[in-house]
This record gives structure tokens, sequence and C-alpha cells, in this order.
């Protein structure tokens, strides 16, 4: 088990890794993945069970799945600290042939995605029917998903979270990025979505709010907490307030980052930002 010091540690690399690889291409997608740095470090080093190896059946571990795939700087760079393939491999994101494209995909085998995620708002359906799958298995272990705020403005979501709470999918946990950011601006600019905490405990949700979504003890405490309340039921809802660009000033509570890569000189004064501590690939 890692100390909070290496948990801590492991951020601050991540998201090194999160900037050298979009300023190589001059593509990506920094804000978010900045943002749900904590996050995914927590759930893949403290929070999720995961067995040595990869397969796409999961049988026997927790599962994660990514909706909102346009963070994907952020996954493969835990994905591979974690060790589930070579960090030197992140040298490769978003290339002609790379198994590391800008939206996850599977054809390429890349061990840790199960899903392709690069159209917004159907994570929360592949994560429910992962969950039932658990259920008709027996097996006891959890499915995670990831989504956007902005990306509730989806219909399917809801849908989704309809389904849920009617079958009693009490074995998943749907983790709401909650930045208030999206491409176009704020999102209660493009379209306000009101009360989330009200909306999902009225589709029969179990919600509870992580409001330092980027202290990583609190989302180590909110997602045990969150464990806590599966089985009763109920999916369980966790709406992660989280800022877009978090450890980099200039990109911090912003959309303009969303989908920018810094130039030479923003790289610099980023990586400065984050003290290298494990080692750049």
């Amino acid at each position: 088990m890692a100390t909070l010091q290496q948990l801590e540690d492991l951020v601050l690399q991540t998201r090194r890794d999160i900037l050298r690889m979009v300023h190589k291409v001059n593509s990506g997608h920094p804000g978010g993945s900045l943002g749900c740095t904590e996050f995914f470090v927590a759930l893949y080093h403290e929070i999720m069970h995961t067995k040595d190896g990869f397969d796409m059946d999961g049988i026997g571990e927790d599962l994660f799945f990514l909706s909102n795939g346009h963070i994907s700087p952020v996954y493969y760079s835990v994905l591979a600290r974690k060790g589930y393939f070579p960090t030197e491999e992140l040298n490769t994101f978003r290339l002609i042939n790379s198994r590391l494209q800008g939206h996850p995909t599977t054809h390429e085998g890349l061990p840790g995605v199960r899903i392709a995620s690069g159209s917004l708002g159907q994570g929360m359906s592949v994560a429910i029917g992962a969950a039932l799958a658990k259920k008709l298995n027996k097996d006891e272990h959890l499915v995670y998903s990831l989504h956007g705020d902005g990306e509730l403005q989806e219909g399917q979501n809801w849908e989704a979270i309809m389904y849920a709470a009617g079958n009693k999918v009490d074995n998943l946990i749907s983790t709401i990025d909650f930045n208030g950011q999206q491409i176009d601006g704020a999102t209660d600019d493009v379209l306000p979505m009101g009360d989330l905490k009200a909306k999902f405990e009225a589709f029969g949700w179990d919600v509870l709010e992580i409001e330092k979504g980027n202290d990583l003890e609190a989302v180590i405490k909110g997602m045990d907490e969150a464990k806590s309340r599966t089985g009763k039921g109920k999916p369980v809802c966790v709406l992660l307030h989280t800022i877009m660009g978090n450890g980099v000033d200039f990109m911090m509570h912003t959309h303009a980052w969303h989908g920018k890569a810094p130039n030479d000189e923003q790289l610099a004064v980023g990586l400065s930002q984050n003290a290298e501590t494990l080692g750049d690939y």
C-alpha cells in the first residue's frame, strides 16, 4: 500500500506526463485531465481492487469505465504508472498507429481500456451493463465510471440513470467531474443543469459530494464512503468538485484549456510548478 506522500508524488508526476504528452503533439485535452489527476491516482492506487495482468472479462476485480474519453492523457499516465504498459509508450500519444489515441480505443488492445469513449454520453450505459454482468456472475466486485458535468447534457445519460435506479444496480459508483466548464464555456452559460444532487436523488440514486476534489485525502475519504454505500439497493453517485487545469496556475478556472496544448514556454512553466518525482518517460 502506497503512503500518502507517495501518492502525492504520483499526482505531480502525472501532471508532468499530461503536459508533456499534449505539448509533444500540440494536441489533446489538458484541462480536464489535470483536474481529475487526484481522482485517478486515488482510484487506481487506493480505491479499486484490480488483478495482476489484464483481461477484458474483468471477473474477480473492480472495473472502471471512462465516459468523458477526451481526458485520455490522465488515464494513460495513471495506467502506465500502475504497470499496465511501459511508461515509454506515453511518447506515442496521438501518433498514427499508436495504441494511445486522443480518445481511448480498444482495437489495438491497450491494457486497461475496456471501451472506446470518443462519443460522450455512452459510458453510463456501458458501466450499468458491466455491473449487471457482475451480478449475474455472482461477482461482488464494483464498477466505477467517470463522466463530465457538461456530458450530462446528453440525453442518453438520463435514460441510463433512470434504468440503474429502477433495476437496483447497487454495485455501481458513478463519479461526475463537477468543474463547471466545457468546451464552449461555463456549463451554466452553455446549458444550465440545475441542482445535480437533487436530480440524481429524484432519479433514485444515493448521492454524496466531495467538495475538495483536488485534495487527495478528501478524494480517498469520499470514495471510501461511496464504497460503503454500495449493496444497499441504490446506485451511488459522487459529485466530485474539481478545478479545470488544477496544478498549473494559468490553466485553472477556465475552459480555454479544455482542448489546447501548451507551447514551449508554457510547458516549462507548467513543469516548474510540478516538480519531477518519479522520472519522466
